[in-house]
């Protein structure tokens, strides 16, 4: 099989490879393609001095875009661009970073090199992954075959340079990582996290089980707190915006133009033999597949008229949540798993139990003289999600409510109203509407209906509109003027990629950094929609003013004050129980015991959670003992380790080069990531996106 054919079957990962690697490399370096294009002022940023000229990124971005459709066989969807779009930039930066230093260092590789990791006796996983058989082994033949079939010399010549870089890469990494040393005692505590397992006894006094309200913080403990920790209240170099929101979203116009197409469709069908799944294949945004439906997963029109159907018959279109269906009905069978349809009117709790209970009897009376049921629950209900329409609540199954409201639907007549039953949500007056427990079978053409072109420019130019005035008679004015509802974001640093409320956008992060107090921005895409707005706060680094987080610091002398109460409390328990936990909860209210079986020092503790000062102790302490009180994320324990596995000498020498190669690879990852990462913090990097990608 040529190679080509083969690389389009490879993973997202080889895609990827070839998207932010061979293209850094191919198209960064070559300086007549930066000549060609010019413009070198029209640049989305300058990384240690090289500039990135915006056609240059945008093609960087499209080729990368290609290769991710090529690979998953979806496009990358506009809502999601502005983090594509990042990602391929951190891939820029990194790249152009590391090869000013390859050649700051003179490293290289030669083709000689890239020929042997090609040919030679175990290739680069990406290359020969296409070429393994179900049982794992790989076909050196057919391998070779593929390299040698002239067909595939430009995926050969991308492969070649994607081996190129990796082969700079391992290089450049043994360069930075020097001598990877691992000691024994790393390799022993690894060992010991994968191997050893644990039981034991426990009891927590949780912090939890004691009320905030019981706790007295005085105002000069508050500010002593404070005083002695500084460290946790400091202000980074942040900023707060101010924004309205346009959302981008579909209008009867939109939703209209799909309608007609879907009928046009339908028209076609009835004059028409070819196949439905031709029409699948050709209209809908989903697969073609036939789907055994229960009543409560059809769109409600089709529902209402279920029975009406014969097999063969086309309905539509429908609506959906989404967007309309076509839908082919094929026939029915019934399933073993009864639905009900319900509706109610809900009399809530309140002090007076009685006064309740007197409230739904009078409503169900109205109800059994003749008064219309939507009427009565939209007016009289406490329910607010079925209130408003009529106490319908739809079609659902057992599990799904409280079981004394379950059980008056399922053994209900439908039409009848019911007397009161009382859960604990207060009284309910239901009506069952329906009940059916048959599968209904179904080919179906589905479209969404989503904001046409015309319909985003339409919301882009209202946003930038509100812009040009805002910026020119002030942002809080121009809000009251349209009408509009404006909010202000919690702070973000300028390592933030989401605003708070907004979504993520590293372009308004950018803005907002890169502008002083009370500037209003242009228009913005975010999330599901536009953004405008202000910069409302700039926020210097430093010690939080104690106003500001009085109430933090309120709530942290809390905490400590309980975990000193539960401490208190854990000592007095070991003295009273003389190691039988059960007794623990019988004496206090705010302990409990459990067990905790098979965990290790590195994991989850079963009826614990993710507690390592747990685990540190439960692994040094003494069987049989108890140990505590014990400091722990949740409040104080006590510990008793009943039985705990050995250290095994001859598991730890079979396994001991196995983990030292891991711990290694893991050492030589963590420090060259921290190494790219300094060379960011000391690069010189302007990034001008914003300006370019900012709608």
């Amino acid at each position: 099989m040529p190679m080509m054919s083969q690389m389009r079957k490879l993973g997202k990962p080889f895609f990827i490879i070839i998207a932010v690697l061979f293209i850094a490399f191919m198209v960064l370096s070559d300086s007549n393609v930066m000549e060609l294009l010019g413009a070198r002022s029209n640049n989305v940023g300058v990384i240690n001095g090289k500039e990135i000229p915006y056609q240059e990124f945008t093609q960087f971005v499209e080729r990368a875009r290609e290769n991710q459709k090529a690979s998953t066989g979806k496009d990358i969807e506009e809502e999601q661009m502005d983090q594509f779009r990042e990602q391929v930039w951190d891939a820029l930066v990194n790249q152009t970073l590391t090869d000013q230093q390859t050649e700051k260092f003179g490293l290289f590789v030669t083709d000689k090199e890239i020929t042997e990791a090609i040919l030679g006796p175990n290739p680069p996983d990406f290359l020969k992954r296409s070429f393994v058989d179900s049982t794992g082994v790989f076909n050196r033949e057919q391998y070779n075959t593929a390299l040698s079939d002239p067909r595939n010399k430009e995926p050969l010549i991308q492969a070649e340079q994607v081996v190129k870089q990796q082969l700079m890469q391992e290089k450049l990494q043994q360069f930075v990582n020097g001598a990877n040393f691992v000691s024994e005692m790393e390799i022993k505590r690894r060992f010991i996290d994968q191997n050893i397992k644990m039981n034991a006894e426990y009891v927590l006094v949780d912090l939890n089980s004691f009320q905030d309200n019981n706790i007295t913080v005085t105002p000069d403990e508050m500010k002593k707190y404070y005083n002695d920790h500084p460290e946790k209240f400091k202000a980074e170099n942040s900023r707060k915006i101010k924004y309205v929101l346009f959302p981008i979203k579909p209008t009867l116009k939109d939703s209209d133009i799909v309608r007609r197409q879907l009928e046009n469709v339908v028209e076609r069908m009835k004059t028409d033999t070819t196949s439905f799944k031709f029409y699948v294949d050709t209209y809908s945004e989903t697969p073609y597949s036939k789907d055994s439906l229960d009543i409560g997963q059809l769109p409600e029109a089709l529902a209402a008229n279920i029975n009406n159907y014969s097999a063969g018959s086309i309905v539509g279109p429908v609506t959906t949540p989404n967007g309309f269906g076509i839908y082919k009905f094929l026939g029915s069978a019934e399933g073993s798993t009864p639905l009900v349809k319900a509706s109610h009117i809900l009399i809530q709790n309140t002090a007076d139990d009685a006064a309740a209970k007197t409230e739904a009897d009078r409503v169900y009376g109205e109800l059994t003289g003749g008064a219309d049921f939507a009427a009565a629950a939209k007016k009289y209900s406490k329910d607010p999600g079925s209130a408003v329409a009529g106490g319908e609540l739809g079609w659902f199954g057992k599990g799904r409510m409280v079981k004394e409201f379950e059980d008056a639907c399922f053994s209900g007549s439908i039409g009848v109203v019911q007397k009161p039953v009382k859960t604990s949500f207060g009284y309910h007056i239901i009506k069952v509407t329906g009940k059916s427990s048959k599968k209904y079978a179904f080919e179906k053409i589905m479209q969404s209906v989503k904001a046409s072109a015309t319909t985003r420019d339409e919301i882009y130019q209202g946003a930038s509109d509100f812009a040009f005035l805002a910026d020119k008679n002030g942002f809080e004015k121009e809000v009251e003027a349209a009408k509009l509802q404006a909010q202000e974001s919690a702070a973000f640093n300028e390592e933030a990629y989401v605003v708070p409320g907004v979504g993520y956008s590293k372009s308004i992060v950018k803005f907002a950094f890169d502008k002083s107090e009370n500037t209003v921005s242009t228009v913005f895409k975010a999330g599901t929609g536009y953004v405008v707005f202000k910069v409302s706060e700039v926020i210097k680094p430093g010690v939080k003013k104690y106003e500001e987080v009085e109430k933090e610091v309120k709530a942290l002398v809390i905490k400590d004050k309980k975990y000193e109460k539960a401490k208190n409390m854990a000592e007095l328990i070991k003295k009273e129980v003389n190691g039988d936990f059960a007794k623990a909860a019988q004496l206090h209210s705010q302990a409990r015991s459990g067990v905790a079986q098979q965990f290790s020092t590195n994991g989850s503790i079963p009826g614990v959670g993710l507690d390592y000062n747990f685990a540190a102790v439960a692994y040094k302490a003494p069987l049989n003992s108890v140990v505590g009180p014990v400091k722990g994320a949740r409040g104080y324990y006590l510990i008793n380790v009943k039985e705990r596995t050995g250290f095994d000498q001859n598991a730890y020498n079979t396994q001991r080069n196995q983990i030292r190669e891991g711990a290694i690879n893991e050492k030589k990852q963590m420090l060259f990531s921290q190494w790219i990462n300094k060379l960011k913090e000391t690069a010189k990097i302007k990034d001008n996106r914003y300006q370019f990608y900012g709608q």
